[in-house]
C-alpha cells in the first residue's frame, strides 16, 4: 500500500508538471525588467510607452526620428535617471499634495489658453488617461524639486566673483533702472561755426522753457530733428545704462516728468523729458528691532495655563520689571532667551505670518497680548522701528541669482552623473528598443 501511495504521488507530480510545462508554453509574456535600479525596475512596458511619446512628439516637430536603437538606449537612461531621482525624493519626505498638483495643472492649462476642466477634456479627447497625466506631472514636479534642492546647495558665487560681475558691463546692464524717456534733437550741422551754434544752443534753451510750460510731444514733432519726431520725440523703454554716457550723467539725476538742460552731443543738442522710471530706485523696508518670550504647552501645562503664565509676565513688566531678564529666565526658545528674547532687526518674511502680524501692529514698547504660533505662545515687545534702504541687497540678490541660474544646468549634469555613477544599474537587455 505504501508503494502505491508513492507511485500515486509521483504520478500526479509527473502529470502535474507535464500540464504546468503545456500551460507555459501558452503564456505570453506581457512585461519584462528591462534594468534594475538600486531596489527598483524599470520594466518594459514602461520603456516602450516612453518610446512611443518621444516619436509622437518628434513627429509634431517635423524633426527626422532617429532608429530605435538609437533612441532606445537614450530613452532608457532617461528613465534610469528619473527613477534614481524619484527614489531619492520619496525617502527625502518630497511629496506634492492635490493642491500643489491642481495649482501646477491650472498654470499648465491656462498657458494654453484653456481652462482647467476644457484642458482635462483635451487631454482625454487626444487618447491619454487623465490620471496618468497627473501622476507623470507629480513626478516632473518632484524631480524639479530633488534637482533644485540638491544642485542648487551645490553651487557657491564667492563674494570676489560677484563683485566682478556687477562691475562689468553686463552687471550695470543688469542692474542699470528702466527709464522711458522722451526727446527733442536740435542738430547742428557739421563744420558750423561758432556763431551758428551758440545760436542753436540759445533756441535750445528757448525750447526747454516752452517746454516747461507747455507740450514737449507737440514740442517734439514741430522742432526734433530725430527719427522719432512724428512720435513725439517718445524713445519708450531704454535700459540706462544703454544710453549714451551724456544722457546717463542728465537722467540719474532727473525726477519724474522733469526734462533736462540741453546736452550736447556729437549730433546737436539734446532735451530729455523722463517720463517713468522702473527699478534702481531706493527700497525702503520697514524693520522691527524686537523681544519676546516663548513658552509652549505640554503635557502638564494646557493653552489655557500657558497663556495664564504669559499674562502674568506681562503684567510683571508692566509693574516696571526687566523683560530681558524674565525673558533668560522662562522664554522657551533657546535661541534668543540668553539675550534676553531679543531676536534682532526682522526683514519681511523672515518670521512667521503671526509673529510679523502682531509686530507690525503692536505700538513701540507696548507688551502683546498672548498670540500663538506653531511654535507655542509668545508675548513680544518692539524697542525700534526704522526705515532700511535695502535697494544693493536687491541688486546683489538679484545679480547673484542669474550667476547661479548660468552655473545650474552645468552643475545639473555634473550631479546626474554623479548618482548614476554611484548606483547599482544593471540592463537586463542590449536591446533597450
Amino acid at each position: 500500500m505504501k508503494q502505491w501511495k508513492i507511485f500515486s504521488a509521483a504520478l500526479i507530480v509527473c502529470c502535474s508538471m507535464t500540464t504546468a510545462t503545456q500551460s507555459l508554453a501558452e503564456i505570453q509574456i506581457l512585461d519584462r525588467v528591462i534594468a534594475i535600479v538600486d531596489d527598483d525596475i524599470v520594466l518594459q512596458s514602461e520603456l516602450d510607452q516612453r518610446i512611443a511619446a518621444v516619436y509622437a512628439q518628434i513627429q509634431q516637430s517635423e524633426t527626422q526620428a532617429p532608429p530605435p536603437e538609437v533612441l532606445g538606449p537614450q530613452v532608457l537612461e532617461r528613465l534610469i535617471s528619473e527613477r534614481l531621482q524619484l527614489n531619492m525624493g520619496y525617502n527625502a519626505g518630497v511629496r506634492i499634495t492635490d493642491a500643489e498638483l491642481n495649482e501646477a495643472l491650472e498654470r499648465i492649462a491656462g498657458n494654453a489658453g484653456l481652462s482647467l476642466t476644457d484642458y482635462l477634456t483635451a487631454v482625454q479627447q487626444q487618447g491619454s488617461i487623465v490620471s496618468a497625466m497627473r501622476e507623470q506631472v507629480r513626478h516632473e514636479m518632484i524631480l524639479m524639486r530633488v534637482q533644485q534642492g540638491q544642485v542648487m546647495r551645490r553651487i557657491r558665487i564667492s563674494p570676489q566673483e560677484l563683485d566682478n560681475f556687477l562691475e562689468s558691463e553686463e552687471g550695470r546692464f543688469l542692474t542699470s533702472p528702466d527709464v522711458n524717456l522722451g526727446q527733442i534733437l536740435l542738430s547742428v550741422p557739421t563744420g558750423a561755426g561758432s556763431e551758428q551754434v551758440e545760436a542753436i544752443a540759445a533756441r535750445a534753451r528757448e525750447l526747454l522753457d516752452q517746454a516747461q510750460t507747455g507740450d514737449f510731444k507737440q514740442l517734439a514733432m514741430s522742432y526734433s530733428a530725430d527719427q522719432t519726431a512724428l512720435e513725439g520725440g517718445d524713445l519708450g523703454w531704454r535700459k540706462l545704462a544703454q544710453l549714451p554716457g551724456v544722457f546717463i550723467e542728465a537722467v540719474e539725476d532727473l525726477e519724474i516728468g522733469a526734462i533736462s538742460a540741453p546736452i550736447r552731443s556729437g549730433a546737436g543738442y539734446h532735451l530729455l523729458k523722463l517720463y517713468e522710471r522702473r527699478g534702481g530706485d531706493e527700497q525702503l523696508i520697514e524693520q522691527h528691532f524686537a523681544r519676546h518670550i516663548l513658552i509652549a504647552p505640554n503635557q502638564i501645562r494646557n493653552d489655557e495655563s500657558t497663556v495664564n503664565q504669559l499674562e502674568e509676565l506681562r503684567q510683571k513688566v508692566a509693574n516696571g520689571e526687566n523683560f530681558a531678564i524674565l525673558a533668560k529666565e522662562y522664554s522657551e526658545d533657546a535661541g534668543s532667551a540668553l539675550n534676553g528674547g531679543e531676536l534682532g532687526w526682522s526683514t519681511p518674511g523672515m518670521f512667521v505670518p503671526e509673529f510679523e502680524q502682531t509686530m507690525n501692529t503692536i505700538a513701540i514698547d507696548e507688551i502683546s497680548r498672548p498670540f500663538r504660533s506653531q511654535f507655542g505662545w509668545h508675548i513680544m515687545q518692539v524697542t525700534e522701528r526704522r526705515q532700511q534702504d535695502f535697494s544693493d541687497d536687491i541688486m546683489r540678490n538679484r545679480a547673484q541669482n542669474l550667476l547661479r541660474q548660468r552655473k545650474y544646468e552645468e552643475e545639473l549634469q555634473v550631479w546626474l552623473q554623479e548618482i548614476r555613477d554611484e548606483a547599482f544599474i544593471e540592463i537586463k537587455s542590449d536591446n533597450a528598443s
